[in-house]
Parts: structure tokens; C-alpha cells; sequence
């Protein structure tokens, strides 16, 4: 038990030892505030909950190397946090001392960054700094965690968010523009559902033409430019056998009769023989052919050596340029539009097919790699093809107007007999 002393400046001296036996000492202005703290590290001790008082002077940016050496993530994600945590948490919490961090405090750093970040980011910092402070808490530095309970932002969708293609504008429109080196690529993405990292990280070991099959089994991760490989997909589910619709045996075929595999027998290559660049790619090849496709902004040829682009910014306001080569004007549309179709939604789309032609969701979701079937009909199911006009035709049967056509504003005359 600890024991109160009066010091010689007038102040209180509380006394105890803590659970290793280390003596330790905190002053308080009077005796009782003394007395009820030596009252509240009997109690936490004897619970095994106690805290040093004085740990809490430790400074986050200081305890983070601590919590960043316990993690053990996949290089994607320890690259995006350690992102998140360099931009947006040490710059306000990296020179504050743990025990200084507060709810409220945090609760109003959440409101402030809601003010310039997405939701989705916002919610990402906060994980982070309340799975630090958590941290902090089982290493007996802090006694609670002032991150919890922090009210959250909505996260709102985006009329830009999962936008899908058609099979028809697929096949027709985007596939035939798309550059000949990557036209296999993009033909796997719309034709099995596959991710950006899958498709990069195909072999040819894993693609039976024959049987017109494809074996995913390990995946490409891109950090900071670097491409390497995993050998093993994004989860259990994701180690799948999908099926090769014919277009995209057929792209296969060509691909392979084209272009030598990479190093390790990498069925996708870029120029110079190694892996495609996601950015590279994005910008290179995939925004230049949304636009030839007619699938991003406008180019025109207005002469015989002028061609005019247009395009609409962030805010819906209009540009045009022109330009001497179409190419130019292809470009500049690419890069200079809002909006458009991403990588990732030839995914979407894909499932969105499976599910409008009737295949069971059950189905869907093992070829698409999802554990659970709520993540294929939450996330990747939109509107069904034909579904407006089903619903149209269920009132096709209906008259616009009632049987008996006489205006009901009319009265019938009496007739003479009855007068």
C-alpha cells in the first residue's frame, strides 16, 4: 500500500510501487487528491488494469516504430497505411504525447478532415490512429482508447461509382480500340471477372486453351512502381478455376502467337518484356481508347489536318481544344476529363452479365472469388440488363383510358318522352 508525504513546498507526495516493485511518486495540490489517487492504483492494480501515470508522456510519432513492428500485413497494405499514417496522422498527432489525446480532440480532427478528404480516406485515418491508441492501451501506456466511438462521415455513392459497360459496347466498341499488345489483357478482365493484379500475374502455365479454363493461383502486387509476385490470391476464395468464353480464347491465341512470355512465363508483357505499370497502363493505354471507343469526352475531325477535342472537367464545365494530330487530341482528352470507365469495372460488369442472364448467385460468387455471396449482390450486382423495360411492360396491359370514353364533365340530355 502506498503512503502519502507532505512535501516542504506544501504539496502532497503520493507514494507507491508499481506491479515490477519500481517505487514511483506524483505531487497533488491537496491531500485528498492524494489519497484518492493512491485509492484508484490500488484498485487497477489489484485488477491487473494498472497504468503508469507517467507513460503517457511518450509521443505517438515515437510509439509508432513500436506498433508498426508488431504488424504483420501484406505489402499493399503496409504501403497504403504507412501512406496514410506519413500524410495525414503524424503531421497532427506524431508530436503529442498519448495521454494528451483526447475524444473530443479526435471526434474534431475527424470533422475538420471531412472538410477536404473523402469519406472513405477519413475513415481510413481514423482506423489507423485508433488501432495505435489500442495498441497503446495492452501495452499499459494509456488507459483507454479516445479514438472509440468517434462518429464516422456517411460515406455517399458518386454517380461515377461502379459504372459498368454493356457486353455489346464491350465487344464492339472498347475491345477492338484497345492497343494489340494489351487487347488480351482487356479481353481477360471483361471475359472472367479477373483483377488488375490476377490478370498481370497469369501464366502460362495457368491457362488451358483446350479446356478454355484458366487457373488463378497467383497474383502480380505493384508498391511505389515495383511489380512482384504473390503466390497465393487475395484470400481463400480467390485461388479459383474460371471458365474462357470464346473471344477471350481466341485473344489468347493470338497473344500467344504474337508476343513472347516474360521471365517466368508471365502471359503479359509490356514493350520492354517486363510487367505492365497499373499507372502507366491507366494512362498509356486505357483512358487514350475509352476515348477512340466514344466512351470519354469528343474528337472530331473539323478539317483535313485539325481535329477538336472536348471534354468536361471535375465541375461539368466544358473545353474544347484542337489540335494538328488526332492522336494529340486523344490524349489530351484522356487527360484532362472527368469521369470515365475504370479497370476495375470490367469486373463489375461481368458479374453484372452473369447475374442478368440468370446464372445463380452462388455460381457468380465462387467464379468471382467472394467468400461470402452478400459481397457478389452488394457490391458487383447492379441494375440487370432489360430490367426498366420488364417493369414497363407490367403495365403495357393497362389502358390509358377508361373503358367508356364520354367526357365525364358531360350530362346525358332527358328525353322528351320523360318530360
Amino acid at each position: 500500500m502506498g503512503h502519502i508525504v507532505k512535501t516542504d513546498a506544501g504539496s502532497w507526495r503520493a507514494n507507491w510501487r508499481d506491479p515490477s516493485g519500481r517505487q514511483r511518486a506524483k505531487t497533488f495540490p491537496t491531500k485528498r487528491d492524494a489519497s484518492r489517487f493512491l485509492a484508484e492504483v490500488e484498485t487497477t492494480r489489484n485488477r491487473g488494469l494498472y497504468v503508469d501515470p507517467h507513460a503517457g508522456r511518450v509521443k505517438l510519432g515515437d510509439y509508432l516504430p513500436t506498433w508498426l513492428a508488431g504488424r504483420h500485413d501484406e505489402i499493399t497494405t503496409a504501403a497504403r497505411d504507412r501512406s496514410i499514417l506519413r500524410t495525414h496522422v503524424v503531421p497532427r498527432w506524431g508530436t503529442v504525447a498519448l495521454a494528451k489525446i483526447d475524444h473530443s480532440s479526435v471526434q474534431a480532427w475527424v470533422a475538420e478532415l471531412s472538410t477536404r478528404r473523402s469519406a472513405a480516406t477519413v475513415r481510413e485515418c481514423c482506423r489507423l490512429l485508433s488501432s495505435v491508441l489500442r495498441s497503446a492501451v495492452r501495452d499499459r501506456i494509456i488507459a483507454f482508447n479516445p479514438a472509440e466511438g468517434v462518429r464516422m462521415p456517411k460515406r455517399r455513392r458518386k454517380d461515377t461509382d461502379e459504372r459498368t459497360i454493356s457486353r455489346e459496347a464491350f465487344l464492339h466498341k472498347l475491345l477492338p480500340v484497345i492497343p494489340d499488345r494489351y487487347a488480351a489483357l482487356v479481353a481477360v478482365a471483361g471475359g472472367t471477372g479477373l483483377r488488375w493484379g490476377e490478370c498481370v500475374g497469369l501464366r502460362w502455365d495457368a491457362i488451358e486453351l483446350t479446356a478454355r479454363q484458366v487457373h488463378v493461383v497467383r497474383v502480380a502486387v505493384e508498391v511505389a512502381g515495383t511489380v512482384t509476385g504473390k503466390p497465393f490470391p487475395k484470400s481463400r476464395a480467390g485461388r479459383r478455376v474460371v471458365p474462357l468464353p470464346a473471344f477471350v480464347v481466341e485473344a489468347l491465341r493470338h497473344h500467344q502467337a504474337t508476343y513472347a512470355p516474360g521471365p517466368a512465363g508471365e502471359v503479359f508483357t509490356n514493350e520492354v518484356g517486363g510487367p505492365p505499370r497499373r499507372t502507366l497502363f491507366r494512362a498509356r493505354v486505357w483512358r487514350p481508347s475509352l476515348v477512340r471507343a466514344g466512351l470519354l469526352g469528343d474528337v472530331a475531325q473539323v478539317a483535313i489536318d485539325q481535329f477538336e477535342a472536348t471534354w468536361r472537367d471535375d465541375a461539368g464545365h466544358e473545353h474544347r481544344a484542337t489540335f494538328a494530330k488526332e492522336q494529340h487530341a486523344v490524349n489530351e482528352v484522356a487527360r484532362r476529363c472527368s469521369g470515365g470507365l475504370r479497370f476495375h469495372d470490367l469486373r463489375h460488369s461481368y458479374a453484372t452479365w452473369l447475374v442478368s442472364d440468370g446464372v445463380p448467385v452462388n455460381d457468380v460468387q465462387r467464379v468471382m472469388g467472394h467468400e461470402r455471396p452478400s459481397t457478389t449482390l452488394d457490391l458487383y450486382t447492379h441494375a440487370r440488363l432489360g430490367f426498366d423495360q420488364r417493369l414497363t411492360d407490367a403495365f403495357a396491359d393497362f389502358p390509358l383510358t377508361p373503358a367508356d370514353e364520354s367526357d365525364p364533365g358531360e350530362t346525358e340530355e332527358p328525353s322528351e318522352e320523360g318530360s
